[in-house]
């Protein structure tokens, strides 16, 4: 079987990577400490040393690579450049290069952030890139390292990605909504809700039945809401499920009201036509793929979880 070399399983996409990949290869885990969640041990990869990743190529001679690793803090990557930018689009470029050398399939991920927001139509691959920030620059730079290496690859963006483990937008509506009864969601940003495990599922029915696709595809729920659009939506179906003591109101704001250290995208939905012709049906609705998630999260989570 194939060995699949999976860095940042611990992630939310990496999570549900180890789940869809098992059908096609043998996973070797990876995260930066060494451990997956729950105490296995797994190969340690720090992200932060790019130069480290041709031995542990060298070492484990995978068939497939998979890198869901990144650095993600968005706002901290403003003040911390240079480790968003080894992890990013060093520790990416170091990948590829030994992909090309080996003629190693490489699958990477990344991000709507790469756009500036600023089109009134949904994204498509060859539309002109333009980051607003140092995330998005850095997740550009890696694009660009993968796509100049000559490494067989395939390099998925997607957007606002949550589910139903780690650090998102989801689980900290929940938390809010347990403790407030009054939330304020920025409504003038505007994209695509994606769950992880969609994400995971697209891919390895990609990898699995069209080996031989290559190039950068653009990989999210179909449809597009706000940030609040998507918390009224997250609060609704919780409060169905009894996830909620109560159904928070809801009040909408401007971006202006709620600032950050680095700028968003306000517009930032991704054409999937491409993924579409090569699946041969039509993405799920994010809110299908919000109401999927919701139903495998227990009403019994701690506040702690969140």
């Amino acid at each position: 079987m194939t060995r699949i070399l999976l860095l940042g399983a611990n992630g939310q996409v990496g999570h549900e990577l180890k789940r869809s990949l098992a059908r096609l290869g043998t996973i070797i885990p990876t995260t930066r400490t060494g451990v997956l969640p729950g105490g296995m041990p797994c190969e340690a990869v720090d992200f932060d040393r790019p130069a480290s990743l041709p031995g542990l190529l060298g070492r484990l001679r995978p068939g497939l690579v998979v890198n869901a690793a990144a650095y993600t803090a968005v706002d901290r990557a403003e003040d911390d450049v240079d480790a968003a930018w080894r992890a990013n689009a060093e520790a990416p470029a170091m990948l590829a290069s030994y992909c090309a050398k080996h003629g190693v399939p490489l699958v990477h991920y990344s991000t709507d952030y790469v756009f500036d927001g600023t089109r009134e139509r949904a994204y498509r691959e060859e539309d002109p890139t333009a980051p607003l920030g140092v995330y998005g620059a850095s997740k550009r730079a890696g694009e660009e390292a993968i796509l100049r290496s000559g490494a067989p690859h395939l390099i998925f963006r997607t957007a606002w990605v949550y589910g139903e483990r780690g650090s998102n937008f989801l689980l900290t509506m929940l938390r809010l909504a347990r403790e407030h009864d009054e939330l304020r969601v920025v409504s003038d940003q505007r994209g695509t809700p994606t769950p992880a495990g969609m994400i995971a599922d697209v891919t390895s029915e990609v990898i699995a039945n069209h080996p031989q696709e290559r190039g950068l595809i653009h990989l999210t729920a179909a449809g597009e809401t706000s940030w609040h659009g998507f918390a009224e939506a997250i609060m609704a179906g919780a409060h169905r499920r009894g996830l909620i003591p109560r159904l928070p109101r809801v009040l909408p704001i401007p971006s202006s009201a709620y600032p950050t250290r680095a700028s968003r995208p306000a517009y930032s939905r991704l054409d999937t036509g491409k993924l579409e012709a090569l699946l041969g049906r039509p993405m799920p609705a994010w809110e299908t793929g919000l109401e999927a998630v919701l139903d495998h999260i227990s009403p019994d989570l701690p506040l702690d979880s969140l």
